[in-house]
C-alpha cells in the first residue's frame, strides 16, 4: 500500500458515520450512588438549615412564648422584615459593618501587599520569615480578641503603659469605650489576624509569574514602579480576587473578636451585623426577628461574593 493509500483510507474511515455511545441503564445511577453519601451530609449541615431559618424569619418565633413557636401566617409572615426596617439599631449594625469590612479589607490587602512583594525578593531567610508570618494564624479569633482586650485595657492595658513611658498620655484612656477607638481598636485586631493568609496568597501569586517577563521589560528600561504596575499587579488579579474573597466573607462574619472585645457597645458604637443577630437570638430569644436578620446578612454576602467572583472570571480572561 502506497503512502496515498493510506491517506486515502485513513481519510474514509475519518468520514465513516460514527455509531451514537449509548450508555447502559445501570449506569445512569452509579454515579449518584458513589456521591450520594456527601449529598447526604450536605443536605443535612447546610441546605435544612438553611430552609428551616428561611421558614422562622417568616414566623413569630420566640423562645419563651411557645404559643409562637412556628406559627405562620401569611398577613404576618413579613412583619419581622418591616420591623428590621424601622430598627435604627439594626440600621447602625448595618453601617458598622459596612464601614469594618472596608476598612479592614483595604488595609489588610495594602499591607499584604507590600509585604509580599518584599518577601519575594527576599535572597536569604525566606522561610523563616515565612514561619513567623504565620503565628498570628494559629491563634483563635477568641484569643485574638482576649490579647487585643488587654491590650487596649484603661489600667493594665500595654497601649495605656506604652503612651505613659513615651509621655504621650497623661491620664487613662479608655479606648474600647471611647468612640471612634473602639472600632479602631477592634479593625486593628482583625487586621492582624488576617494579614497572614492574605500575604501568602498573594507572595504565591507573585512567585509563580514569569521570570522572563520582568527580565524584558529590565532590557526595555523599566523602573521597578512600572514593572509592578503594568506587570506584577494585572498578573496576580486572580489571586487577589480570590483572597479578597476569602477575606471579606471572613471579616463579614466578624463575632468572637468583636463579642470579646466590647460585645457590641457601648451604646451598639461597635454593634455589627452578626452580634446583633447573637443578641436577639441568644439574649432576646427572638429567633424570627434574629433569622430576618440573618438572612438580609445572608442575601448581601451572595450578591457581593457573585459580583468578586464575575470580576475573577474576567480577569482570567483578560490574562
Amino acid at each position: 500500500m502506497t503512502l496515498r493509500d493510506a491517506v486515502q483510507a485513513d481519510q474514509a474511515d475519518f468520514d465513516r458515520p460514527k455509531v451514537p455511545y449509548k450508555r447502559s441503564a445501570g449506569t445512569n445511577w452509579f454515579p449518584w450512588l458513589l456521591i450520594a453519601p456527601s449529598l447526604l451530609v450536605i443536605a443535612i449541615i447546610i441546605i435544612y438549615p438553611v430552609l428551616y431559618s428561611i421558614y422562622v424569619s417568616f414566623t413569630p418565633f420566640h423562645l419563651l412564648r411557645p404559643e409562637q413557636t412556628f406559627v405562620f401566617t401569611v398577613d404576618k409572615m413579613w412583619d419581622n422584615y418591616i420591623r428590621l426596617a424601622k430598627d435604627d439599631v439594626f440600621w447602625r449594625s448595618m453601617r458598622n459593618t459596612v464601614l469594618f469590612l472596608a476598612v479592614t479589607v483595604n488595609l489588610s490587602y495594602f499591607i499584604a501587599l507590600g509585604l509580599s512583594q518584599l518577601m519575594a525578593r527576599v535572597t536569604r531567610g525566606q522561610g523563616v520569615m515565612r514561619t513567623l508570618l504565620m503565628v498570628p494564624m494559629m491563634f483563635a479569633p477568641v484569643l485574638v480578641g482576649f490579647q487585643f482586650a488587654w491590650f487596649f485595657n484603661a489600667t493594665v492595658g500595654l497601649v495605656n503603659n506604652a503612651m505613659y513611658a513615651f509621655g504621650l498620655l497623661s491620664a487613662p484612656k479608655a479606648w474600647l469605650v471611647d468612640q471612634p477607638t473602639g472600632m479602631i481598636a477592634i479593625m486593628i485586631a482583625t487586621i492582624w489576624m488576617n494579614i497572614p493568609m492574605l500575604t501568602i496568597i498573594l507572595l504565591a501569586g507573585t512567585l509563580s509569574l514569569p521570570r522572563e517577563t520582568f527580565e524584558a521589560a529590565r532590557v526595555d528600561g523599566a523602573s521597578t514602579w512600572q514593572q509592578f504596575r503594568n506587570i506584577t499587579m494585572p498578573l496576580i488579579a486572580p489571586f487577589t480576587l480570590i483572597a479578597l474573597t476569602v477575606l471579606s466573607l471572613d471579616i463579614a462574619r466578624a463575632y468572637d473578636i468583636v463579642r470579646i472585645m466590647t460585645g457590641g457597645g457601648p451604646a451598639h458604637r461597635t454593634e455589627m451585623i452578626w452580634t446583633y443577630t447573637g443578641r436577639m437570638a441568644i439574649r432576646n430569644s427572638q429567633f424570627g426577628l434574629a433569622s430576618a436578620m440573618s438572612m438580609v446578612a445572608v442575601v448581601l454576602g451572595v450578591a457581593f461574593t457573585l459580583y468578586l467572583f464575575r470580576q475573577l472570571i474576567k480577569s482570567r480572561v483578560a490574562y
